[in-house]
C-alpha cells in the first residue's frame, strides 16, 4: 500500500500531508455549514451555492455550461438542480432570442430571499479567522491563492477568475502589477474572484 496522505503517522512525519488533511477538514466544515441551511430551506447545498453566484456574477456566467465548470460538475447536474429550482419557483429563465434551448439563469423574489437567509453560511469561518493576526492571515491568504492558481494550472480547478491568469496582470521582476488598476499589487491586494477579469492571451 502507498503512502497515504490520511495516514496520521505520514502525516507526523510529512507537514505538506498534514496541510492537505487540514484542508480536507476545513472542506469538511463547509459541507456541514451548507448542510444546516439546505436543511432548514428544503433545497440541496449545490442550489444554495448556484442562487449565491447568480447574486453576485454577470448574467452571462449564469447558464448550465458555465455553472458546470465553475462547481466542477456534470452538465445533467446542474440542469437537475435548475429545474428544481424552477419548480420551486427560486428562477427565471432568460432565453436567448437568437436561440430558445438557451438561457441564462435569474433569480426570482423568492430566490434573492433564500439567498439573504443562506449566504452568511460560512460566518462562522470567518469568524474564527477574526482570531488570527494580520500579519498570519496575510501569509495564509498568499498561501492560499498560490495553491488556487497551481491547482488550476494543473487542470484540477478548472475555472479561475484570478490575478495570475487575467490578461492586466504582469509580474514585474518581484512585484505584482495590475494594468487595469495601473497599481502594483500587494499579496493580499490579489483577488480569486475577479469582476474585471479577463483571461491572458
Amino acid at each position: 500500500m502507498s503512502i497515504s496522505i490520511f495516514s496520521p503517522d505520514n502525516q507526523n512525519r510529512n507537514l505538506s500531508s498534514k496541510i492537505v488533511a487540514g484542508l480536507e477538514r476545513i472542506s469538511e466544515s463547509f459541507k456541514v455549514l451548507l448542510w444546516e441551511k439546505a436543511k432548514v430551506f428544503g433545497i440541496s447545498p449545490i442550489q444554495i451555492q448556484i442562487l449565491i453566484f447568480i447574486v453576485y456574477h454577470k448574467t452571462s456566467f449564469c447558464n448550465v455550461s458555465n455553472l458546470a465548470k465553475e462547481f466542477n460538475l456534470m452538465k445533467a447536474t446542474i440542469s437537475d438542480a435548475v429545474k428544481v429550482m424552477s419548480r420551486k419557483e427560486l428562477i427565471t429563465k432568460d432565453y436567448n432570442s437568437k436561440d430558445t434551448r438557451s438561457y441564462n439563469i435569474l433569480l426570482s423574489e423568492e430566490g434573492k430571499r433564500i439567498v439573504n437567509e443562506t449566504e452568511n453560511f460560512a460566518n462562522p469561518i470567518k469568524d474564527q479567522l477574526g482570531e488570527i493576526s494580520e500579519s498570519d492571515l496575510k501569509n495564509l491568504f498568499e498561501t492560499l491563492s498560490k495553491l488556487i492558481h497551481q491547482l488550476n494550472q494543473n487542470g484540477i480547478l478548472t475555472v479561475q477568475r484570478t490575478c495570475y491568469v487575467c490578461n492586466f496582470y504582469r509580474k514585474n521582476k518581484n512585484t505584482d502589477y495590475c494594468n487595469l488598476l495601473n497599481k502594483e499589487l500587494l499579496n493580499s491586494d490579489i483577488r480569486l474572484d475577479c469582476p474585471e477579469f479577463e483571461k491572458s492571451k
